[in-house]
């Protein structure tokens, strides 16, 4: 069998660049074991240690052991690796203009990044973008609209979803948690975004993976998450359940939750607490209604 990818990414609530990176292996079906440090404290340089000369998540270990940090150059050698897997359009024109998008989002839109850290658990009604960030939501917006017209897509930029709407992935986050103003078709494209499988299956892992982290947090007033509303379900003491064995591992049943007044189990509390915040999120459990 072949040896997987090595893939370490920070907080899933709040790390961006750690999102594409991951996006990278699961929308596109490429095996991977996931290493995860904290943000904010020494957890992440010592398991960086690692992985020289890599500094920042996310960072990849390829199967023959070539280290590769920044999700720019992470795309591009998964994808000269797996040129099946659909990362980048097959035809010239869109997979140029694909290339095109992801390296302007890497490299630029400070100000929004600055003013609008991402934070998955969270939405504000608004949070008083100043002018530097509706210049880039413009910038946004006119990226958006080029690629659109250039390649006659529908949701996604360039055809079917690929390394751009990975790229854009937070981008999408940040609007839906600021409330941030865009036109329709724009909005469309973020709650395209919003709905993708690999990115509610992160949203929902970021919502339980660790204690909130001060740095993001600001004192706007919020309402609801603007993406899929979740099926109700709750954590229960005990370990009765429907099932034996953890839909996702297949291990013994040790934690539990109740939805539509039926008791499921799994094999730890993460298992449990991923599906108690997004039960849609998860083919696996859903299987199991």
């Amino acid at each position: 069998m072949t040896q997987p990818y090595d893939l370490v990414i920070g907080d899933r609530a709040y790390s961006s660049w750690s999102l594409r990176g991951w996006l990278l292996f699961d929308a596109f079906g490429i095996p991977y074991k996931l290493h995860k440090a904290r943000l904010y404290t020494d957890e992440l340089p010592s398991l960086l240690k690692h992985f020289h000369p890599a500094r920042t998540a996310p960072t990849i270990r390829t199967p023959d052991g070539v280290v590769i940090p920044e999700s720019l150059a992470i795309a591009e050698e998964i994808a000269s690796r797996h040129p099946t897997a659909g990362l980048w359009p097959k035809g010239a024109k869109p997979r140029a203009i694909a290339r095109v998008l992801a390296a302007e989002m890497h490299a630029g839109f400070t100000a929004l990044r600055a003013h609008c850290p991402m934070n998955l658990r969270v939405s504000y009604t608004d949070c008083a973008p100043p002018q530097p960030v509706l210049d880039d939501l413009a910038r946004l917006e006119t990226i958006w609209n080029w690629a659109w017209d250039q390649t006659g897509s529908g949701h996604w930029l360039c055809g079917d979803y690929s390394a751009a709407d990975v790229f854009f992935a937070p981008v999408a986050s940040r609007i839906a948690t600021y409330n941030l103003p865009l036109s329709p078709r724009a909005m469309a494209y973020v709650q395209a975004h919003l709905a993708h499988p690999s990115f509610r299956q992160w949203r929902a892992m970021g919502m339980v993976d660790g204690a909130d982290q001060d740095f993001y947090r600001r004192d706007y007033p919020t309402r609801a998450w603007p993406g899929p509303a979740p099926l109700p379900a709750h954590a229960v003491d005990g370990t009765v359940s429907e099932n034996t064995a953890c839909p996702y591992s297949g291990k013994s049943i040790t934690h539990a939750l109740e939805m539509h007044g039926r008791r499921f189990g799994f094999c730890n509390a993460f298992c449990r607490d991923k599906t108690v915040a997004d039960p849609e999120a998860w083919p696996k459990f859903m299987a199991l209604l």
